[in-house]
């Protein structure tokens, strides 16, 4: 199934990258096109090099690949093709072109791989808990020995006075903020680079620079004394250094709170090629604020389910903090089926109706893939395997949230399989496929 131009428009970097791509999409640009399967797509642009762009896209991905020496991804070439494709321009083409075989080749070996492999959930605990116990600590004496470092060069910014701060250049932070990344606190390089565009802001600059070095020196003196601080408080200083915590310890760390949360504004932002996406949210009982943080790497879509203006009835796990804003939403996952049950119900309805194509079905089911077949499936409590639709793909989000226990499934039966749409794992996180 392609995607509508909207779900590829969106995929764009950025706002020219969109133009171009489609002043690209047409097929008198494309004297090359083809896809195989229900992954690979490939192209050759006719650019104005003396030789064609070679394009290729992983939609299961999506991942791209293309000759061309733009450095942004998606590239427009990789855009324009999947436009024609969303447009229906591009035909099956048996097997792919050898200089996109092997990748499109070493992308679905790599998928698979990735796949099987994951029989652990990435939130469950460590194998060996001593190991990560040392590492813990390694960590912590790392961001120790880089937040002194950060202390003398904090000193050494008011000492020498911020006049030359608007001729250093960005170097001058980026510089410092590398140095928090080997220290393994990120939540201070990210503050740090933000810093370079502070003496450049307008009149008042040198005012807001001093506020930023006296903050950030209170993160430095405040874990210096974590022990001393309150829970709540040792949290938000931690969060704010770059410590992360797990999502089945959020789950674990208290009550959810229900509500009608209504979504009252979004806002997308992008560093180092990783997209953010924060949603504030308002209890319409509980008054209260929730900010959902949702990231994407290039390429990726951001999670669309929270449309501002809208309301919906969930439960919300809050991060620990003093001032607890960031929340998971949870969501009550339907009762699950038998694949028995799905069949006899799809049954009974074909007596009916001899033309259905699709029926809704909600599975208690545990991704797999059956002995001697790459093709992935779903397996109930009784043994009974359901395929997946082909076009559907591998599915790996089934198989990384599953992590080896069942799952609750929505989606399609169809006379080809299962065509996955939503899934709930047992602690109530979902995620749409």
């Amino acid at each position: 199934m392609s995607w509508d131009r909207a779900h590829v428009l969106a995929l764009s970097p950025d706002a020219s990258s969109r133009r171009a791509a489609q002043s690209l999409a047409s097929s008198h640009s494309w004297p090359l096109t083809g896809h195989a399967g229900p992954d690979a797509l490939w192209g050759e642009c006719q650019g104005s090099a003396a030789r064609p762009y070679r394009t290729a896209v992983d939609l299961s991905g999506p991942a791209y690949r293309c000759s061309c020496p733009s450095r942004k991804f998606p590239c427009k070439h990789a855009l324009a093709l999947l436009l024609l494709w969303s447009d229906g321009s591009v035909k099956d083409g048996g097997g792919p072109p050898e200089w996109a075989a092997g990748w499109l080749a070493g992308r679905a070996a790599k998928a698979s791989g990735a796949a099987q492999g994951s029989g652990a959930a990435k939130d469950s605990e460590p194998a060996d808990p001593a190991a990560a116990l040392r590492r813990a600590e390694q960590r912590e004496q790392r961001v120790a020995a880089g937040l002194e470092e950060l202390d003398r060069w904090l000193c050494d910014q008011v000492r020498q006075g911020l006049a030359a701060s608007q001729t250093t250049g960005y170097r001058h932070w980026d510089d410092v903020a590398a140095r928090m990344v080997d220290a393994q606190a990120p939540g201070l390089a990210e503050r740090l680079r933000a810093l370079a565009a502070v003496p450049h802001s307008g009149p008042g600059w040198d005012g807001r620079l001093l506020e930023e070095y006296a903050l950030l020196r209170l993160l430095v003196i405040a874990y210096r004394r974590q022990a001393e601080l309150p829970p709540p408080l040792r949290d938000t200083v931690r969060s704010r250094i770059g410590f992360t915590i797990r999502q089945a310890d959020v789950l674990a760390g208290g009550p959810p709170v229900r509500d009608q949360w209504r979504v009252l504004a979004m806002r997308d932002t992008v560093q180092d090629r990783i997209r953010t996406r924060r949603v504030w949210l308002l209890g319409h009982t509980t008054a209260r604020y929730a900010l959902v943080l949702s990231f994407a790497a290039a390429g990726q879509l951001l999670d669309g389910s929270l449309a501002v203006g809208s309301r919906t009835d969930a439960d919300l796990v809050f991060y620990p903090g003093a001032v607890p804003l960031r929340a998971l939403v949870l969501a009550d996952a339907p009762p699950g089926g038998s694949a028995g049950e799905l069949l006899a119900g799809y049954a009974s309805a074909l007596g009916e109706d001899p033309w259905l194509d699709a029926w809704p079905a909600v599975l208690e089911a545990t991704p797999t893939r059956e002995a001697g077949s790459p093709a992935p499936c779903l397996c109930d409590a009784n043994g009974a395997a359901l395929p997946l639709h082909p076009e559907a793909g591998d599915c790996w989000p089934l198989f990384a949230l599953s992590g080896g226990s069942p799952l609750t499934v929505a989606g399609e039966w169809t006379p080809r399989g299962l065509w996955p749409l939503t899934a709930w794992d047992s602690g109530g996180m979902v995620v749409t496929l």
